[in-house]
């Protein structure tokens, strides 16, 4: 309560375009949550299935079973295990025909699993950019409010005979309280931002290791086919 005035009454006073103001910041900030929610739940699934293929990868299992596996649902593949299937896809089919150019095998694989790597990484990023904007724009739209309420606070002032405190006081407050919306949407989009950003920076690391990693037993196994076909 602000005096005998609560929020509600503030804001339910307010001028028609403070009022439009503050229903856009409530819609940011809505769908700001939303979203910060989504890519929370996203990203926790793409990092324990990350550790999850990679257990089964590094565990000692057969490089062709695991295709076959992926194979069967390549549609529902994500993150670490899409990287795979792509890589190994692509140097497979390479080698079927290039058998005695290992780094011309290579050379494919390695663009084929660069451009899965960055494909999923542009999924993980998806709505962050909104958040991002979120927090540049909202305490700026804010303020625009404010500034508009008390310019029409002191139009109706100089409407009335006795200025008072009482008088301005709450069309004041009604606009103080689009820039209080503002950084009320700005602060959490800003704060999730940054922390799902990070969470997408260690998974493209993550990533891009893996696809090293995976490059290098790829070109050992290109090489040793080559030395095998020369001795035949």
């Amino acid at each position: 309560m602000i005096g005998d005035t609560s929020m509600l009454d503030l804001i339910l006073k307010a001028s028609f375009l403070v009022q439009l103001v503050m229903m856009i910041l409530l819609g940011m900030s809505v769908i700001s949550w939303a979203m910060i929610i989504k890519r929370s739940k996203v990203l926790s699934k793409a990092a324990k299935d990350a550790d999850s293929f990679e257990d089964k990868f590094w565990s000692g299992a057969d490089l062709s079973i695991l295709y076959q596996n992926a194979k069967k649902r390549k549609d529902d593949l994500m993150g670490t295990e899409e990287i795979f299937y792509s890589g190994f896809t692509e140097f497979a089919r390479l080698r079927k025909s290039n058998s005695d150019s290992p780094d011309f095998v290579m050379e494919g694989t390695g663009r084929a699993m660069r451009v899965a790597v960055a494909r999923e990484v542009d999924d993980l990023e998806a709505n962050l950019p909104f958040l991002a904007t979120v927090g540049s724009i909202s305490p700026y739209i804010g303020l625009f409010g404010t500034v508009w309420g008390i310019m029409h606070a002191f139009m109706e002032l100089g409407q009335v005979k006795q200025a008072t405190l009482a008088t301005v006081a709450p069309g004041i407050a009604e606009a103080l309280i689009a820039t209080a919306m503002g950084l009320f949407a700005a602060i959490p989009a800003v704060m999730a931002y940054n922390r799902l950003s990070n969470k997408v920076g260690k998974l493209e690391h993550n990533y891009a290791t893996f696809s090293e990693e995976f490059h290098s037993i790829l070109h050992r196994q290109a090489m040793a086919n080559r030395d095998s076909a020369g001795k035949e």
